[in-house]
């Protein structure tokens, strides 16, 4: 007979490339993983993996049965999701959050899964974009809120929220006038996210547009930092404002109106690579939406939040 525990590993190891990974993702030792895919292939009588092979490949049956092993995990865990109370939810989950998240509502969602499923743990992890997708697709997280979506195979995304970049600066940093040009912006460094963003390329290639074809920009994973650089006047910085309405409001900051093309806004997704084990990420992301829908600052059109991006 068959152990379930045996294909789970199987199907573990090969989706996350190691059999160190799979030890982890199972709570158990590497041995152990080693041992349970022997079994499973002694039982089948065929080779999984290539043991000759640098890491861990899948044989050509191996692969043929790879789809076949994730079937029968999923029927399990359907299985065990319909006999379940579906007010419980137990285990651990990896997220992984960009830091506009983290700055405006995700304090607010942690402590509604707090209340609703105390027995789940969460580990957070907070980063670039850019580095919360390479972690999503090498598994190391489970679900990630980042500016997305990710479009890669089998990931799935749903819309989270939608916020506005704009050119902000310490009042009295340039003239008074109602619109500031683009050459007056570059006579100071240009701050934003990371020189890997989207919103850094998009700023980078507007400055060229206008002629400056190496434009002095920093950029910096921390929205802190970009806000105290804006702060101390080193420079403009271009953010979403979302966060920084204490600062606006007290005169510290301010949104300027510049003389370029219109910037665009970022949409944050939360995504996950669909599988056995995403039924936490479907439901956190569910919350998530819920939580963001009525967060300050986002212009998401609401009807789109249970929507599949």
């Amino acid at each position: 007979m068959i152990d379930l525990r045996n294909i789970e590993t199987f199907f573990w190891a090969a989706a996350l490339g190691s059999l160190r990974a799979a030890a982890e993702k199972l709570g158990t030792t590497q041995p152990a993983v080693s041992q349970r895919i022997a079994a499973l292939e002694l039982a089948l009588g065929v080779k999984l993996f290539d043991r000759a092979a640098r890491g861990v490949r899948l044989t050509a049956k191996g692969q043929e049965l790879l789809a076949h092993a994730e079937q029968l995990i999923q029927a399990r865990n359907g299985l065990i999701e319909a006999a379940r109370d579906s007010t419980t939810m137990s285990g651990r989950l990896n997220l992984g959050v960009a830091e506009t998240i983290v700055q405006t509502w995700l304090p607010k969602l942690i402590a509604g899964i707090h209340m609703a499923y105390p027995d789940l743990t969460l580990e957070i992890e907070v980063d670039t974009s850019e580095m919360l997708q390479s972690h999503l697709m090498s598994r190391r997280i489970d679900l990630a809120f980042l500016m997305g979506p990710v479009l890669e195979p089998r990931v799935a995304n749903r819309p989270l929220c939608t916020y506005p970049l704009a050119w902000i600066a310490k009042p009295g940093l340039y003239s008074s006038e109602k619109s500031v040009s683009v050459e007056t912006i570059c006579a100071l460094p240009v701050i934003t996210y990371g020189s890997n963003s989207t919103p850094y390329r998009q700023v980078r290639d507007i400055l060229q547009r206008y002629r400056f074809p190496t434009p002095r920009m920093y950029g910096s994973a921390s929205l802190s930092m970009i806000a105290r650089m804006a702060l101390d006047g080193i420079g403009t910085a271009v953010i979403t404002p979302v966060f920084l309405g204490a600062e606006i409001a007290r005169g510290e900051l301010e949104i300027l109106n510049v003389d370029a093309d219109p910037l665009n806004d970022l949409h944050f997704t939360a995504s996950w690579i669909d599988g056995p084990d995403s039924h936490a990420a479907r439901v956190i992301t569910h919350m998530a939406q819920q939580v963001a829908r009525n967060s300050a600052g986002n212009v998401l059109i609401t009807d789109l939040a249970s929507e599949e991006v």
